[in-house]
């Protein structure tokens, strides 16, 4: 394939910055999980060789957030500039902002409609073997295993965002304390 995907639906990103920082603050939707099934069988229907999981607070019945539907693309040795490749001939766009994943570990940005509403995605395209896909994993099962963790990361987010977080970075930053927290047992999970 050369130039864009034309039959692709991935539409443009764009950056949110939260004038009201608790308007950025949503209930889960369970349309959540169909926009990421959605994607990620557009993403093996290209890619058939990749693994590609539903991550994130999205992948959680019930956690609220900022709604962006976070997928992990894992590719296997040598397999890094091909899944970039074919991400961006998608649509899918590089995340360029500050604090933005280096090009060894990219993430793609894009959009999708569904249902008349438009779905913000982040695709984190990780090696297979790297640590990072047992965290990414163990976060998720962590918080659908335990209701009273997702209401403590809810709160934790919504703490991050009446503080004043004012875009994306501002909100992970926030929110790392926490989620290191479940993953490794350090303080900040409440």
């Amino acid at each position: 394939m050369n130039g864009t995907d034309e039959e692709c639906p991935i539409g443009r990103y764009e950056y949110v910055r939260y004038q009201d920082p608790t308007a950025a603050y949503r209930p889960y939707d369970p349309r959540f999980p169909v926009v990421a099934s959605r994607v990620i069988d557009l993403i093996r229907d290209r890619m058939p060789e990749v693994q590609v999981e539903h991550v994130g607070s999205t992948a959680v019945p019930g956690c609220p957030g900022k709604g962006v539907i976070d997928l992990m693309l894992l590719y296997q040795p040598g397999g890094l500039a091909s899944a970039r490749d074919v991400l961006n001939r998608m649509g899918f766009q590089r995340h360029d902002r500050p604090g933005a994943f280096p090009e060894e570990r990219p993430v793609r940005i894009g959009t999708i409609e569904h249902d008349g509403e438009t779905f913000r995605l982040h695709v984190h395209v990780i090696a297979a073997d790297a640590p990072e896909v047992s965290q990414q994993r163990r976060f998720r099962d962590t918080l659908r295993a335990d209701p009273e963790l997702v209401n403590a990361y809810a709160a934790r987010k919504r703490a991050v965002l009446a503080a004043g977080a004012t875009d994306g970075n501002d909100y992970n930053l926030g929110k790392d304390a926490f989620i290191k927290g479940v993953l490794f047992g350090s303080p900040g999970t409440t």
